[in-house]
């Protein structure tokens, strides 16, 4: 069975991100949001017992937690989505994009996977860092 995306409230709406592949509203308003620093609303995204699972990190679940953890560790960073596609699955639809993620410390190259419900929420996002194990060692944060 392929679903389809119900028709969106939102089509009219003008988004300032741009991601080739990539026309779903959820998906560029979470990009917007977080660089934004509008965690809250990057939260809102999220089903009520979604998932994000960021790098070294066990899996952050809820909107409140999410928001929590989006105010502590995504201040200062700036996501560059480049391109992506959507993959529709039984009752879902399995959303994957590239591109970097640039800190005050680094920038790293990044996939995210998404994956939405019928009703545009995301149950869950992962984000994976595209990064050799020397490139991470090389990576730390700097001492305060």
């Amino acid at each position: 069975m392929n679903p389809k995306f119900p028709s969106s409230t939102q089509g009219s709406i003008e988004h300032s991100m741009r991601i080739e592949g990539i026309t779903e509203p959820t998906i560029l308003n979470y990009f917007e949001t977080l660089n934004a620093s509008k965690f809250d609303e990057t939260a809102a995204l999220f089903a009520v017992d979604g998932t994000l699972k960021a790098p070294f990190e066990s899996p952050i679940v809820g909107q409140e937690a999410i928001a929590a953890y989006l105010h502590q560790e995504a201040q200062g960073m700036s996501l560059a989505p480049t391109q992506g596609i959507i993959e529709p699955q039984d009752d879902a639809f399995k959303v994957q994009v590239a591109g970097k993620v640039q800190t005050s410390w680094c920038g790293v190259n990044v996939s995210w996977i998404f994956l939405l419900n019928q009703q545009r929420e995301i149950l869950a996002a992962t984000v994976k860092l595209l990064a050799s194990p020397q490139e991470l060692l090389n990576m730390q944060r700097p001492q305060s």
